[in-house]
């Protein structure tokens, strides 16, 4: 039963925040540091498996890219670093009615847990950014998960345990645009793992995963949890 959930765990870019396509941005910024153009073969090649895995740890994506430890945790401070200075920049907004679902989900007193695949001083940069600190009950980055992000389920299980305020997993929703987010929350064993359409992947790719709902975007959560929608 939806209306049984008591946490929510929900993603940030591309699910609660909009960025415009910033993580590529970032990625070809980062890239550049370690000799590799913009344009090239490889660079096509390795746009194409952040594309895929989008909502995956960053430092594991750059991990996989590089090989070499030295080499990735490079690409992830560019990395960062771009990003950080294009949320700086104003170039970040909430999905329509993210902040207003995020508000209902508490007034119904549910508890709300925003999660990033981002380190946590980027997380903050964003949070700043939008005036988000005191938005959410709880936030969380793979490092405060012990370092694993998605598609592993530490965030979502960090959130319950933390939080104490659901007695099941079941009573979890775990809400994402990604693939890799719908992976972490049927691994948390969440009652609820929905997909939204406004990031990364499409319906097709969210229910291949184990989406149990997909809904437009994270505005039209706050009905579905109350068996209204």
């Amino acid at each position: 039963m939806t209306s049984d959930i008591r946490l929510v765990v929900l993603d940030m870019a591309g699910t609660t925040v909009a960025d415009g396509g910033l993580v590529e941005r970032a990625f070809a910024t980062a890239v550049q540091t370690l000799g590799v153009e913009p344009g090239s073969p490889r660079f096509e090649e390795q746009l194409a498996y952040v594309r895929a895995t989008m909502g995956e740890s960053k430092i594991s994506v750059f991990r996989h890219l590089f090989g070499e430890e030295d080499l990735a945790q490079r690409g992830n401070s560019a990395f960062e670093e771009a990003y950080g200075a294009l949320v700086d920049g104003g170039l970040i907004e909430p999905i329509p009615g993210a902040r207003e679902a995020v508000e209902k989900l508490r007034g119904s007193g549910r508890t709300v847990v925003l999660t990033t695949g981002f380190s946590r001083v980027t997380q903050d940069a964003i949070l700043d950014a939008l005036g988000w600190r005191d938005l959410a009950d709880l936030t969380l980055s793979p490092a405060d998960a012990g370092g694993r992000g998605r598609p592993y389920p530490d965030m979502a299980l960090t959130a319950f345990v933390r939080t104490g305020a659901a007695d099941d997993v079941r009573q979890v929703a775990v809400v994402g645009d990604t693939s890799y987010d719908m992976r972490s929350g049927v691994r948390a064993g969440a009652g609820v793992v929905a997909g939204v359409l406004t990031g990364a992947h499409g319906d097709a790719d969210l229910r291949a995963a184990g989406a149990t709902h997909v809904l437009g975007s994270v505005a039209e959560l706050p009905e579905l949890l109350e068996g209204t929608g």
